[in-house]
């Protein structure tokens, strides 16, 4: 049986490119957020949120799946996903960050493919994908342009809760929106 959608919240949020601290997630910014994603996951699980899914993009998205099989490792009936846009989604990213993918990914409770191949479209399936299965949308967002606003624009047209962190304020509570 799917998921329960009233019960599910996904995730968008930038790749290190876009990031303060980049890839260096010993910074203390970046030790911040990832603190702020946990209590938020928290908070959604308290609400009877139960499913989470991620889409597996390098950086902020990966911070978020690690949280939840946390959060799975502490809380009963926790599951997460991860939305893959097709499978050769980590095929050119460093050595150590597709060994990494690979074990989240393995760690999750179910692996969804969004297509087969690559294209130039994959992404934004796999970001409405994600919208589509969800009541809620948890997202590490700047402001500008790209896949995270994108999803984040997608999610107000379907009318998803969105929950905002600032990742130039990583230690701040997310600021709630509802439709």
């Amino acid at each position: 049986m799917p998921p329960d959608k009233n019960h599910t919240c996904c995730f968008t949020g930038h790749r290190p490119d876009k990031l303060p601290w980049g890839l260096d997630e010993a910074d203390p910014r970046c030790t911040a957020l990832k603190a702020s994603l946990s209590r938020e996951l928290d908070g959604l699980y308290r609400r009877g949120f139960r499913h989470f899914i991620s889409g597996m993009a390098m950086g902020c998205d990966l911070y978020f799946a690690q949280a939840a099989l946390e959060l799975r490792e502490q809380c009963p009936g926790v599951t997460v996903e991860g939305a893959v846009p097709c499978p050769t989604q980590a095929q050119k990213w460093p050595q150590k960050l597709r060994r990494r993918w690979r074990s989240i990914l393995d760690a999750c409770d179910l692996e969804s493919v969004v297509q087969q191949s690559y294209n130039r479209y994959c992404m934004l399936r796999r970001d409405r994908y994600m919208v589509d299965r969800s009541a809620a949308v948890l997202a590490v967002f700047d402001g500008t342009p790209g896949g995270t606003q994108y999803t984040l624009n997608y999610a107000m047209g379907q009318k998803r809760e969105i929950l905002l962190l600032d990742p130039a304020r990583p230690e701040a509570a997310a600021v709630r929106f509802t439709m």
